[in-house]
Formats: C-alpha cells, structure tokens, sequence
C-alpha cells in the first residue's frame, strides 16, 4: 500500500458491549465508515465477536458500511509471566499492527475511512492507541477517538456509589501491579481492572470493603459487594462458575479501606 494511502481511522469506545452504552457520536461514527474490523479470538471467546456484531446490527443503519473479521493473533501465554514482560507486550502488538495492515491493504486499497471498535474507552487500559501508532510507518493516517462508558463507570453506576470519598484520591491498577506491588501507598481506594486471578485474595482483608462486577451492563451482569472478609470467596466461586458457563468473563472492582 502506497505511504501516501490516507486512512481516517475512528476508534470508537463501545462501553461493555450494551449497544445502550455508545454515544450518539459513536453512532455517527459507525455510520459513516467504509470499513468495520472486528476482531475474532480463538477457543471459547468467539462470543466477544459476536457481542460486536451484535451492537453493529443494533446501531448502523448505512448499508455502505462493509464489517469484516479476522483472526486476532494469540499472545504467547509466556509473555504474561516472564520476566521481559514489556517485550512481550510488543510482539504481540506488532502482530497485530501487521494483520491490520494486511487487511487495510485488501479492504481500503485507496483508502477511505476505518473503525475499530473498543470496549470500554480507548484511553483506559487498553492498547489500540499503541497499536495504531505502529501503522504510521506503513501509511498516512488521521485518528479520531470517540470516549466510551469505562468498565469503571459501568461498576460504580451498578453499585450506585462514588468511585472516590470526598477530596481522596483513587488509584487505578491492575492484577498483576496488585499483586507484585501490594496495596500503594498513600491511597484508600484502588479500582483494579484486568486480574484473571483473583489478586483481591492475596491483600490482608481486615478493613477492606469490596465492590466486585463482571459483564457489567449485560444482561448477564454480576455484582457482589461487602466486607473482603465476607465476600471474597463468594466472589471467587461465582467468578469460577461464570466462566465456565460463558467461556469467557470481564470483571473489575474497587477496594477501599473503611
């Protein structure tokens, strides 16, 4: 594909998949674009895919607007635990950048506009910024980002409470940070995002409220809150049975010390 290609590439925030959840300039988004990748996963998550198509179907009225998979590249499951854990990260972006230009090439060979959809927010753990970034060497490109609903708001609105006490900070981190790093300093409440393991189980749980949420703003939504002392078995029994019966399971929480 010739540099000078021009893209305008849309990354629209899709909030937890609930078509309620995108915004209007989401929408308009969708239906002004030529072009819809939509990621597909292998094994037992090919309902994250559909949940994509779904809210296509449910929002995007422009018969022009072509929606075309591909296969998402499989991350090494190394890379999550090593010790080169950024370098890992990298690889695997770096394999995704390229299908996206193998299709870009194929679907756009003179351009025209592209949307991909992201859950949550793009500016909130997630990587499609990064990625999109890679694409730059390869071709000219215009980004828009339209914001979502993040799986944080989505939380605290099922729970009907404030994400941070009044004049405190909140810290955001994930599972992984949790675990390594212990509880920060400094802070009372923590919003965790992206922990498959539970790290909620290895902090000391005296004095620490929990409010837990997965397949927030689905009709399969799940929420638990209480006292960790309470609840943190609970949360791990429903969690391990969710999965299994979905194949699949978003969730985050939010600690706070009372």
């Amino acid at each position: 594909m010739p540099k000078n290609t021009m893209i305008e590439l849309s990354l629209v925030g899709i909030g937890t998949g609930n078509p309620d959840h995108i915004t209007r300039q989401g929408v308009a988004a969708l239906n002004t674009t030529d072009l819809i990748l939509v990621p597909r996963k292998s094994g037992n998550k090919a309902d994250l895919a559909e949940l994509r198509h779904a809210l296509c179907a449910a929002v995007i009225t422009n018969p022009q607007t072509r929606v075309v998979e591909f296969n998402m590249p499989v991350r090494d499951p190394g890379d999550s635990t090593g010790a080169d854990y950024h370098a890992g990260v990298d690889r695997w972006h770096d394999a995704i950048a390229t299908v996206w230009l193998g299709h870009i090439a194929q679907q756009l060979p003179d351009g025209g506009r592209l949307a991909l959809l992201v859950w949550g927010d793009p500016s909130l753990y997630d990587s499609t910024l990064r990625i999109t970034e890679r694409l730059r060497q390869h071709l000219s490109i215009h980004v828009t980002v339209v914001p979502g609903i993040t799986a944080l708001q989505a939380l605290t609105a099922a729970h009907a409470i404030p994400l941070n006490e009044i004049n405190a900070p909140v810290t955001i981190t994930t599972g992984r940070q949790l675990r390594t790093q212990g509880w920060p300093a400094g802070v009372d409440s923590i919003a965790v995002m992206l922990d498959g393991e539970c790290s909620f189980s290895q902090i000391a749980p005296e004095g620490v409220d929990i409010w837990w949420g997965a397949y927030l703003g689905m009709p399969e939504q799940l929420c638990i809150s209480g006292p960790l002392t309470q609840v943190s078995a609970q949360i791990q029994q429903q969690r391990q049975a969710a999965r299994a019966a979905h194949g699949w399971i978003m969730d985050t929480y939010l600690l706070r010390r009372s």
